[in-house]
């Protein structure tokens, strides 16, 4: 963040030797829950062209999370198809699939059984071979130190030692201070991956987001460019309220 590099010497990842983003083609996916049948999700379809960053946003309930959710492979759609790069996500393994996509949650353990090293070092799992044995020479010393070990630095951090193509974002800026968060946003706009996240903060979602996706009660309301999408009438009947630009 200030940069990742400077306050947690992310060995390996340097902006330069990141994997470039994905395709990701979004095509009639939903979810609905397994006992009462009752859409969470419905279908929803969307492109989102390499290195572009998508900014999910809605009211509390409409669906950001399990969008996500899906993305990142924790609920199987009930209908439709994820891909990455043309590959559904749900027709590779569960390693290969990590070997593309990673997350970053909103809600983290309070209590880390791990260091820093350890925590960041968990990241580079899905590309260990056999029993542990790295596949390559980036394993060795991934994280050098932390500076004041804040969960969610340290979550993006081991997210990013995945070496992601797409990377999922749960409200990143949630619990930060204006620092942090300033600190997060710059992140996003300078990774060079394709970048899925929830937001609540419209102007946020407007500064760092290529396109936006509005969600209400489940279902796409608009999808598009920020300035195109977040107009005073698509805002006002979303988030049910009177909006002014």
């Amino acid at each position: 963040m200030k940069d990742i590099a400077e306050d947690m010497s992310v060995s390996g990842s340097s902006d330069a030797e990141l994997t470039c983003g994905a395709c990701l083609s979004v095509k009639g996916a939903s979810w609905c829950a397994p006992r009462s049948r009752k859409p969470v999700l419905h279908p929803i379809s969307f492109d989102l062209s390499p290195g572009q960053v998508l900014g999910i946003v809605g009211p509390n309930g409409a669906g950001k999370s399990t969008l996500l959710r899906l993305l990142y492979r924790y609920h199987r759609p009930t209908s439709g198809s994820l891909k990455i790069d043309d590959n559904d996500i749900w027709k590779v393994s569960a390693r290969d699939a990590a070997r593309k996509v990673a997350a970053v949650l909103q809600e983290q353990p309070t209590d880390f059984a791990l260091t820093v090293r350890e925590s960041v070092a968990l990241g580079r799992t899905p590309h260990r071979t056999g029993c542990g044995g790295a596949s390559g020479q980036r394993d060795a010393g991934i994280i050098a130190g932390a500076s004041g070990g804040e969960r969610q630095r340290v979550m993006v951090a081991r997210a990013l030692a995945q070496e992601p193509q797409l990377l999922i974002l749960d409200e990143p800026t949630n619990h930060l201070d204006i620092r942090h968060q300033l600190e997060v946003l710059k992140l996003i706009r300078d990774l060079p991956v394709t970048i899925v996240t929830s937001l609540h903060d419209l102007n946020m979602a407007a500064d760092v987001c290529d396109q936006v996706l509005l969600l209400d009660d489940g279902k796409a309301v608009g999808f598009g460019a920020p300035q195109d999408v977040f107009s005073e009438i698509a805002i006002s009947k979303a988030f049910h309220l009177t909006a002014r630009l």
